[in-house]
């Protein structure tokens, strides 16, 4: 389901405040298979990792969500994706993740 860009920024801050740490112990990224993305490259365990993703409905949304969490001091870069990039994901890092 594809939630305004307002309401997404609104639930990942909800998230990271519920599962703690400051901004910068967060990675923000964007991309079209979140869950690949997550549990395979970047190694979140899916099952007691802090993750969450949502579906921006484009490559724009993405990336204006994405650079809004950079900004506040994610970790994270941009550039990233292609145009098939449309979800907006974030994780808590801990020593087993990458980065």
């Amino acid at each position: 389901m594809v939630l305004p860009a307002n309401s997404i920024i609104q639930d990942i801050n909800n998230y990271i405040s519920q599962h703690g740490g400051g901004y910068s112990a967060w990675y923000v990224g964007i991309a079209s298979d979140p869950k690949d993305r997550l549990f395979n490259e970047h190694n979140v365990d899916q099952h007691n990792g802090a993750w969450i993703y949502k579906d921006a409905g484009s490559e724009t949304e993405a990336r204006r969500i994405e650079k809004h969490f950079l900004s506040l001091g994610c970790d994270g870069g941009t550039g990233g994706g292609d145009y098939s990039t449309r979800y907006v994901y974030a994780y808590k890092k801990t020593y087993s993740t990458n980065p």
